[in-house]
């Protein structure tokens, strides 16, 4: 494996809306104009948890890496902060496509988007609408609102309700948004209580982390509506579906029937956890598949 190229890790960032998310674009030395896939983290997360760590090994199969941060969360800019919006999440989505098509340091023409548990969510959706991609990665990705809802259990669903209609009252009156924590232990108000949620979150923080573990809160009912594994059956070039066996979050039963449902889908299946697949042993099964699935369809000159 001695032609594994090096990388070069920038600082950059794009405008989505009227705000600017913040990213980090690995380029593969060596490699001239490099496709490039597009990394889009979970629920509430941001980049630094653990998306560096798959986006080197791209950038040393000579795929270029864009991972970024959605608005309103860690490094990004948007008021207020931690507002989970879905249609502006898939917007920062779209701009990522768009700011890497306009860069002359990678090839606008080879774009891959990966996306884990919500973000994997996020990239059928997007994956869906740009026909124009090449492929796309969906990693434990949330695929039912509705199939979630119901295995976290529809007594704890109608416990957010409360502090919905409180934050809906902050909207209205113009006021700082009414939180509700993302993880916590079992039993706990929050959008995801399993027993690995809290200490699969905390697995992935670096020291210098700019995550929050809340959201505002009028999130969960839009989060319930959210079924983008519907429209797995629209994607006509080729989507890993790396599905974990005994996912908490993301029920695989349900994801590996939207994943059938999908042209050209390819679908892949772990014993880790939801919240395992981005350390050790589960980490590096799952990446060295993707890179293969991604080296195979991106086809980036210079690869080893």
């Amino acid at each position: 494996m001695s032609s594994t190229p090096s990388f070069t890790r920038l600082d950059v960032s794009f405008t989505s809306g009227k705000d600017t998310c913040a990213a980090w674009l690995y380029l593969p030395e060596g490699v001239p104009s490099p496709p490039v896939v597009i990394l889009g983290h979970g629920l509430g997360a941001t980049r630094e948890m653990r998306l560096d760590a798959f986006a080197e090994r791209f950038a040393q199969a000579g795929i270029a890496a864009l991972a970024f941060t959605y608005r309103h969360f860690g490094d990004s800019t948007g008021q207020p902060r931690q507002l989970l919006s879905i249609k502006r999440q898939l917007a920062d989505w779209d701009a990522a496509i768009a700011y890497v098509k306009g860069r002359r340091d990678v090839d606008g023409t080879r774009v891959a988007v990966w996306g884990s548990s919500f973000g994997g969510g996020h990239s059928i959706t997007v994956a869906s609408r740009h026909p124009e991609m090449k492929a796309a990665v969906a990693q434990c990705p949330f695929t039912d609102g509705l199939a979630s809802a119901l295995a976290l259990g529809p007594v704890a669903s109608l416990k957010v309700l409360p502090l919905v209609a409180r934050d809906y009252v902050s909207i209205a009156r113009r006021r700082t948004p009414a939180m509700i924590t993302l993880a916590g232990p079992p039993g706990s108000l929050s959008l995801m209580n399993a027993p690995d949620a809290l200490p699969g979150y905390q697995a992935l923080l670096p020291p210098d982390t700019t995550f929050r573990n809340e959201v505002a809160a009028r999130v969960a009912p839009t989060i319930m509506a959210y079924r983008p594994g519907r429209a797995a059956k629209k994607i006509t070039f080729p989507i890993l579906f790396c599905i974990s066996n005994t996912d908490t979050v993301t029920p695989p039963t349900e994801t590996e029937r939207y994943a059938r449902s999908a042209p050209r889908g390819e679908i892949k299946h772990y014993d880790a956890g939801h919240f395992e697949f981005y350390l050790g042993e589960p980490f590096e099964a799952l990446v060295s598949d993707q890179v293969e699935f991604l080296t195979r369809h991106l086809n980036p000159a210079g690869a080893a």
